[in-house]
């Protein structure tokens, strides 16, 4: 028996699982690295399916119904490389879409849907597409799905924000309103234009509540909504405005 094997010997099982159980899965396979034992527990079901049912919440409650499912670490695994995949076909669409450094409020809504097709958890979102190397575009459909759609606190939200170091990124939002009537003529379209941070739009910091004019689209009385990033033109807009 070596060292490392000897000093696990000493702890109990039990312990032992709680420890490999409060670690993340990149410290979980370094730990298997350590030796025989530690790859024992980083092999055990009892470690991957509460890593599991943390990441994939709901698809857990589908599995779980099997009581003779076994094999969460490899599940864990495929599922990961699936959650990949997906995310790259929705970063690919995004891209596709705002070649001009914008993007319509229809495909940036294709993109969230998508993610609630998939299921995507908020690891997912935090691992795949919070990240810094990202069009903030690609952030923003993060940061909409986890508070529209998972209804995630603000507060965990922005700290995932922080902590990937993507909480400053700015995103322009632009959209025009359907004139009112006054006296049975109708007004002027009204526009508007809110240059806003992440984490503005994850702690709600705004007048406008620019994040449910994302979320509704361009139904009823606002004709249209574009998303940019900060500094960007848009040749639609530009046209618009100057008619």
């Amino acid at each position: 028996m070596n060292q490392s094997d000897h000093t696990y010997s000493s702890i109990h099982n039990d312990v032992a699982l709680k420890i490999a159980s409060a670690l993340t899965v990149s410290d979980l396979s370094s730990l298997s690295c350590c030796s025989r034992v530690w790859r024992e527990i980083w092999d055990s079901d009892c470690v991957w399916e509460p890593l599991f049912k943390q990441r994939w919440p709901l698809l857990y409650e589908e599995i779980v119904k099997d009581p003779n499912f076994k094999g969460w670490k490899g599940f864990y695994i495929k599922q990961h490389k699936e959650m990949r995949d997906q995310a790259e076909s929705i970063i690919k669409f995004v891209e596709q879409c705002s070649k001009s450094e914008s993007l319509q409020v229809n495909d940036h809504l294709k993109a969230v849907e998508c993610l609630k097709s998939m299921r995507f958890g908020f690891e997912d979102v935090q691992m795949l597409l919070f990240k810094p190397k990202l069009n903030v575009l690609l952030n923003l459909v993060g940061l909409h799905y986890c508070l529209n759609i998972l209804r995630l606190p603000a507060s965990d939200v922005k700290e995932a924000l922080e902590s990937n170091e993507i909480s400053d990124r700015q995103v322009h939002v632009k959209w025009w309103k359907l004139g009112r009537w006054f006296y049975g003529f109708r007004m002027r379209d009204e526009f508007h234009s809110r240059c806003l941070s992440l984490v503005d739009l994850a702690t709600l910091k705004d007048d406008a509540d620019v994040l449910g004019v994302l979320h509704r689209g361009a139904i009823h009385e606002v004709l249209q909504v574009q998303i940019s990033i900060v500094n960007s033109t848009s040749s639609l807009w530009l046209n618009q405005s100057s008619q």
